[in-house]
């Protein structure tokens, strides 16, 4: 990303922000609430075109006006709230995608699918409704659809948001099995401090005031560097004046 604005109307949310994610790594995107990390996501997937600036994939420009779908085929994207839509079976879910941007046959599409959701722990659960699962395996079985066509790089909002502790470290847990055993690039949205703190190989922090990145870093660095109060506010979870 290359001196890139981001906004909604007449609103700028983000202003000349530019940063890399090298191949292989998890960078997670941090920050407090309304500070741009959604809004960063939704640019970089392709969702909000830039005011200014531009994206890269694979040293090729992402240009919406160009179309997208050779990026997107390369992306999966693990909303926040799962998207499973609810009226299919996980099966169903999971096989949308490969439908859509494949000509395989039924038979190895069923197969590509069971081996996602088993990717995932949901081998058994291909006929069940998303409404007949947990939150926990509700945001698996949405990740196995975002897996669904072997991408090269994999995008989480908020993927421990509305989970119990002990789902939460499972899917951390996931996300990290995910990235060694396939070598799949990660941007993983979060504020959860246990999550950032396990699974990311650098972080990038923004700031709604200043519109932008404000430090990037492992995270033992970032909890140790004093020099912005901002940042220690945020790892330390403190007011600037606590």
């Amino acid at each position: 990303m290359e001196n890139l604005w981001l906004g909604y109307g007449g609103r700028v949310i983000l202003e000349d922000v530019s940063l890399i994610v090298h191949a292989g790594e998890i960078v997670t995107i941090l920050g407090t609430s309304g500070c741009g990390k959604s809004t960063l996501m939704r640019g970089m997937i392709g969702l909000l075109p830039p005011r200014k600036g531009r994206i890269f994939f694979q040293g090729r420009e992402v240009d919406p006006e160009e179309g997208l779908d050779w990026a997107r085929q390369k992306m999966g994207v693990l909303f926040q709230s799962g998207a499973l839509i609810g009226s299919l079976t996980l099966s169903e879910n999971v096989s949308l995608p490969i439908e859509e941007h494949s000509d395989l046959p039924e038979e190895l599409i069923r197969d590509i699918v069971q081996f996602k959701l088993e990717l995932v722990g949901l081998g058994s659960f291909g006929s069940y409704l998303p409404s007949e699962l947990s939150g926990g395996m509700r945001k698996r079985a949405a990740l196995a659809r975002a897996m669904a066509l072997d991408p090269e790089i994999l995008f989480c909002d908020e993927p421990s948001s509305g989970l119990d502790p002990i789902t939460s470290v499972e899917m951390d847990e996931l996300l990290l099995e995910l990235n060694s055993s396939l070598g799949i690039t990660m941007v993983v949205i979060t504020h959860e401090l246990p999550s950032i703190e396990k699974i990311s190989h650098r972080c990038i922090v923004l700031d709604g005031q200043a519109r932008g990145i404000i430090a990037t870093g492992k995270p033992a660095e970032l909890k140790a560097d004093h020099r912005d109060p901002r940042v220690q506010a945020f790892f330390r979870r403190q007011t600037l004046d606590g």
